[in-house]
């Protein structure tokens, strides 16, 4: 019976896709993806490198194909690849159906380009025609963190018709940068002659890990003003992002691209498990909801909002001049908005790369003992 009465199909009637932060062959071999497509309106996911690190070293799933692997001589970073794309584009085809019928917007899964390529503008380019090409579905997604380099990288896949989720983003201004990445990206697939509508892309907004950090900052300075703060500041930077999107798009600019057929960049919420026991665990979804957007969310949080979500419609639109005292307030006390939204984008590609080394570890530790046997 399909589910007509969640908060999640709520949440979905609002124009918020629901995406899973979360993929395995676990997930996909026993069902459990299909489950959640099924029961809980989930019409994408999202992965990182953290994510396969996880799944590699808890299951037995992979064995199969690490010794086929292992015989052909593959090094770990060439078997990571083929494991994970692998995963991706199984899941690309169960999402297909969804894919087809929201006209591409949905039914998406996002691969990321190596951690290590973040500040290499060739080298994400590079990769991410490879995974393009090796998931070779029309539905994935590559993954392009939102660092200075990237945004480079973001024009020129986009330029070629492949579709990019841009993540890491934490600024309102990289948010702008990004925008206009994709825009530059999408006048040279037009002038080249591709056909614009074929071309997605997600710009990816961390929100909890904003409030973890300026919590942090508040909690040192143990005042009043410090601890009314507190859990506010992920939510109004998110709202504020909301806004520039709104602007960017409605734009000359944009609406010319727009009526050549592209599409817009939506934004998408990320890092949208409450991490602090003292908020509400839907937080992040009850105070993001907007027509347009995506939020992908850890499977922990989705049963959340499952369970006992509160949906009030559109709780977006209107607080801009709310956000922005939040921030100001935030400056006020003397907290650098620039320092904390530089910090989370060198501290969020680190901890992808050390997922990353340790998914080579553990796949090379799989590769050896697969040659042992």
């Amino acid at each position: 019976m399909t589910d007509v009465t969640s908060p999640l199909a709520e949440l979905s009637r609002a124009g918020v896709s629901v995406w899973l932060d979360d993929l395995s062959r676990q997930r996909i071999v026993s069902g459990d993806l299909q489950r959640l497509i099924d029961e809980r309106h989930v019409v994408g996911v999202t992965t990182n490198p953290t994510i396969f690190a996880n799944a590699l070293s808890d299951s037995d799933d992979y064995s199969a194909q690490i010794a086929e692997l292992a015989k052909q001589g593959k090094t770990p970073s060439e078997a990571v690849v083929a494991l994970t794309t692998h995963d991706v584009a199984t899941g690309c085809d169960l999402f297909r159906k969804h894919f087809l019928e929201s006209g591409g917007k949905d039914g998406r899964v996002s691969i990321e380009v190596e951690p290590a390529l973040a500040h290499d503008a060739a080298g994400s380019i590079r990769e991410g025609k490879l995974l393009w090409n090796l998931v070779d579905r029309e539905n994935v997604m590559i993954k392009v963190p939102a660092t200075v380099e990237g945004l480079e990288a973001i024009t020129e896949l986009t330029a070629v018709g492949i579709s990019v989720n841009v993540t890491l983003i934490f600024s309102l201004q990289r948010h702008r940068e990004v925008i206009n990445a994709y825009l530059t990206g999408l006048e040279k697939a037009k002038a080249a002659g591709l056909d614009l509508s074929k071309i997605r892309s997600v710009a990816s907004f961390f929100v909890s890990r904003v409030d973890t950090e300026i919590d942090k900052r508040l909690d040192a300075m143990d005042s009043d003003e410090a601890r009314s703060l507190r859990g506010k500041a992920g939510i109004a930077n998110a709202r504020l992002a909301y806004e520039v999107f709104e602007q960017a798009f409605a734009s000359e600019r944009a609406k010319l691209l727009l009526a050549s057929g592209a599409n817009l960049q939506r934004p998408l919420w990320a890092s949208t498990g409450v991490k602090d026991p003292a908020f509400r665990d839907t937080l992040y979804v009850e105070e993001l909801v907007a027509d347009n957007v995506i939020n992908t969310m850890p499977e922990k949080t989705m049963e959340a909002t499952f369970e006992h979500g509160v949906i009030k419609g559109d709780t977006v639109s209107g607080t801009y001049a709310e956000s922005n005292e939040v921030l100001d307030r935030l400056a006020g006390l003397g907290i650098s908005y620039n320092e904390v939204t530089d910090l989370l984008e060198k501290e969020g590609i680190e901890k992808f790369t050390v997922s990353w080394n340790q998914l080579l570890q553990t796949v090379q530790d799989a590769l050896n003992r697969s040659k042992e046997s």
